[in-house]
């Protein structure tokens, strides 16, 4: 528990289905509560660096589409709408509590490339001593293939790395991890992974669950890169922005893994 109440520099990640009603739009009162509780995060002495989705999905929306478009120009015209739209709206809410938020989009190729790599260390390193906010998003309009990054989970694990952070936490549909579909009743919920197993993985791809568009399959991905630079990663359930309070005061229902040496 120590490594969560004693995280001063924390990566918050946040999926789309936390952001966005189901119709695409920006569910504001969730957003906005939020941003006032990671500000307050901030005000206690932590570093925050908010890792965020829903471009695409707020494209769609303020675009007018019934549905999120399957041919990748559209999708990519929505991302970059979406991304304005939420820009917008993030810089005006942690302006009323007077932080000041910057924005990084990036690709794999800026991870993959070693100056790349380091030109993001550097800006991620000299905001923070700025006393920004970074927020950080996949830079989906010039994605090449596809919209990647694994719903943004895998970038959260790698920006973790990249800030040197001291916790990575994911805001998902779920409380946590189970050792099976979360619907089930007699699902278990796992408060602590100090290994992800074969079983794990194979619970995580069961479909009818959240897991079932490989939304656990990624964050186990996640905890497993950021385990690797010594990170460890909570994910709870993101419906509820005052979590985040209850998560530090060692009352909140989540998932710990804990997988460094």
């Amino acid at each position: 528990m120590n490594k969560i109440t004693e995280a001063k520099r924390i990566v918050i990640k946040v999926g789309t289905s936390t952001l966005c009603y189901k119709t695409g739009n920006l569910n504001i009162r969730r957003v906005q509560k939020l941003i006032e509780v990671m500000s307050d995060l901030k005000n206690e002495g932590r570093d925050v660096i908010f890792v965020t989705s829903g471009a695409v999905g707020i494209g769609v929306g303020r675009a007018g589409l019934s549905a999120k478009p399957k041919d990748m120009p559209t999708k990519q015209a929505c991302a970059a709408i979406g991304q304005c739209e939420l820009m917008n709206i993030y810089d005006r809410e942690f302006l009323k509590y007077n932080h000041t938020v910057a924005q990084l989009l990036v690709t794999r190729d800026v991870i993959s490339n070693k100056l790349r790599r380091e030109n993001a260390f550097n800006t991620l390193h000299r905001l923070l001593e700025m006393g920004v906010v970074p927020i950080i998003n996949a830079n989906d309009t010039v994605s090449i293939e596809q919209l990647d990054f694994d719903e943004n989970d895998t970038l959260s694990a790698i920006s973790a790395g990249l800030c040197e952070a001291d916790l990575l936490i994911i805001l998902t549909d779920v409380d946590g991890l189970y050792d099976k579909n979360p619907a089930l009743p007699d699902a278990k919920h796992i408060p602590v992974v100090n290994k992800i197993t074969d079983e794990m993985i194979a619970a995580a791809g069961e479909k009818g669950s959240e897991l079932a568009s490989g939304g656990m399959i990624t964050k186990l991905e996640a905890a497993m890169i950021a385990g690797e630079n010594n990170i460890p990663t909570v994910i709870i359930k993101g419906d509820r922005p005052e979590n985040l309070y209850d998560l530090f005061s060692g009352t909140a229902k989540f998932t710990l893994f804990d997988l460094g040496e």
